[in-house]
């Protein structure tokens, strides 16, 4: 069992309305007699989820010393899928395929928010490397707010054979890059797809690249060359829905 700790109101909150059976334990500062911590612990009472009255100097250690508004949970993480459960996923819809794969993202900010567009979209799935990318985290966790529960991370050993494998199950591989002649809103999107998105800073790797059907761009007007990797994934995700009507 992975076991983490989330901290913070709004975390906790979405630990309790997506998956209040991997909260293990809650821990709440004596100090703290606001409303929403009130409230918290009668869901939490309510569910017999074990919870402790501690002080707020071992509530700060839990939460190494970041902002935890007087509550901390014990959670079981969300499993990270692997390749052969991907494969069943793909083998198993009954609609176009949509995925987000993220080569080499390190940035748990940018996975987590990745996963909240991805879950109000309807993303069936966020593909991560293996090697050299961020996975479940506690941070990734707080920051999809509940959607790490809702939407499956598979992790892949070898991306390249992946985005071969998936192009011969007819799912279409649409790079972002900014050196891409055509922008994101010129291609015709309404088919199976997965959108790439580079790692922060450096982008797709070359080899990525180059097992891609199609690269694209998101024009940029401005003086700022890039825009954040979650920012950029969620401009394409929400083309791709434009573009089927939804």
């Amino acid at each position: 069992m992975n076991l983490s700790k989330l901290f913070g109101i709004h975390a906790v909150q979405a630990a309790l309305d997506y998956s209040p059976e991997k909260i293990t334990q809650v821990w709440l500062d004596s100090q703290r007699q606001d409303v929403r911590l009130k409230e918290l612990q009668t869901q939490l009472n309510s569910l017999n989820i074990k919870t402790e009255i501690a002080d707020k100097k071992k509530l700060d250690k839990f939460a190494d010393g970041k902002n935890h508004q007087g509550i901390v949970a014990e959670v079981e993480l969300p499993s990270v899928q692997s390749e052969e459960q991907l494969k069943h996923k793909i083998k198993s819809l009954t609609e176009p395929a949509f995925f987000l794969v993220l080569d080499h993202v390190q940035d748990p900010h940018n996975l987590g928010a990745c996963l909240r567009t991805a879950d109000a979209a309807g993303v069936h799935g966020i593909i991560i490397t293996k090697d050299n990318a961020i996975g479940i985290t506690p941070t990734v966790c707080k920051i999809a707010s509940g959607a790490a529960e809702t939407v499956p991370v598979y992790q892949v050993t070898n991306l390249v054979r992946t985005l071969r494998w998936m192009k011969e199950q007819n799912i279409w591989i649409i790079g972002s890059t900014g050196e891409a002649e055509q922008t994101i809103f010129s291609l015709d999107l309404k088919m199976s797809l997965a959108l790439v998105m580079g790692a922060e800073g450096t982008g797709m790797r070359h080899l990525t690249q180059e097992n891609c059907d199609f690269l694209v761009k998101i024009p940029m007007r401005g003086q700022v060359e890039s825009l954040n990797v979650s920012v950029a994934a969620a401009i394409m995700i929400y083309e791709v829905l434009r573009q089927k009507g939804e």
